[in-house]
């Protein structure tokens, strides 16, 4: 396979920048006139079918028996809960200081670790994770004030919370099936349990308007669906620890959207918030390279594998013992 040209991957990485910074935008145009449920359902009902136009072009492997209720697990956590719980916090929060607090996903990825799996952390990981907790909270004061902020907004760091589970499951499945394999049952089986929300859904559509219906067809092409694949191109073409730097733009590029397209006034704090969730993300991964070693010396293999993991809210990596 030849490699693309420089501009070529650009563009494409670009391409993801602005799909993933519109994800907010366009949550917060949705839920004019859908509810949370609704509009998740709706936007994986469109990703759902761009997904299967896919996998029947690149002949994706069919799941063994065995793996369907862990397939549905991963959709739980990585579709159904993450969206329900970022579409209600986002209705208390701007869509700026959303795009921030679920950069989060690290952060909670480590705790997880830590609390779930029975990991060691390095001290370099905890002052990481204090570090971009107390930017989550400059956010909130960015936003409210500490003693106004309306607690139904923290449910976006559930969702990030959510995503994080979802990441240390997925570690198990990146041995066994391709990425594009996995997000397209994970979209699938998440899109599944999201049908609990189909009664009514379509006298919401009938009565929306046109810029809600929009928003959500947007959110099911662009964030959901060819996000996803081009980011996947990129990454066939660029290490993770490269790719993933570009994403940190994905914030700024959305605080820009956001004031652009809502005439949301982002404030100083939020976005001092935001440099410091995004500094304590960007430091853990740095603790990685510094840390990786040669994966052959004299003959052995290779103790670990990093691998990425991606969603419309960034990319976290991941160690893989072997």
């Amino acid at each position: 396979m030849n490699a693309p040209s420089p501009v070529k991957l650009t563009l494409v990485t670009a391409s993801v920048i602005l799909c993933w910074a519109y994800s907010p935008i366009g949550v917060h145009m949705a839920l004019h006139s859908y509810s949370p449920g609704q509009l998740a359902l709706g936007r994986f009902l469109i990703a759902s079918v761009l997904m299967a136009g896919v996998a029947l072009m690149a002949k994706i492997e069919r799941p063994r028996l065995r793996d369907l209720p862990w397939l549905l697990v991963l959709g739980f956590f990585g579709i159904f809960l993450h969206h329900l719980t970022i579409n209600f916090g986002q209705q208390f929060v701007t869509a700026a200081a959303s795009s921030v607090l679920a950069q989060s996903v690290p952060l909670f990825t480590v705790l997880v670790a830590f609390f779930g799996l029975k990991e060691r952390v390095t001290g370099w990981r905890w002052g990481c994770v204090l570090l971009g907790l107390s930017g989550v909270l400059v956010v909130i004061w960015g936003e409210h004030g500490l003693g106004k902020i309306d607690p139904r907004g923290l449910m976006i760091l559930v969702a990030a919370l959510s995503w994080s589970l979802y990441f240390t499951l997925q570690k198990h499945y990146s041995r066994r099936y391709n990425p594009l394999t996995t997000v397209c049952y994970t979209v699938w089986s998440g899109t599944l349990l999201l049908c609990v929300y189909l009664p009514g859904l379509p006298a919401v559509v009938a009565q929306s308007s046109t810029q809600a219906n929009w928003a959500v067809l947007l959110l099911g092409v662009f964030p959901s669906a060819m996000a996803y694949l081009a980011w996947a191109y990129v990454l066939r073409h660029v290490e993770v620890s490269r790719a993933s730097v570009a994403l940190y733009l994905v914030p700024p590029v959305a605080m820009v959207m956001a004031a652009t397209l809502l005439g949301e006034q982002v404030s100083m704090r939020v976005v001092l918030g935001g440099l410091i969730v995004l500094a304590s993300v960007g430091a853990i991964s740095l603790e990685g390279r510094w840390r990786r070693k040669p994966s052959r010396v004299h003959g052995e293999h290779p103790q670990a594998v990093t691998v990425g993991v991606l969603g419309d809210k960034g990319v976290a990596e991941v160690r893989l013992d072997r």
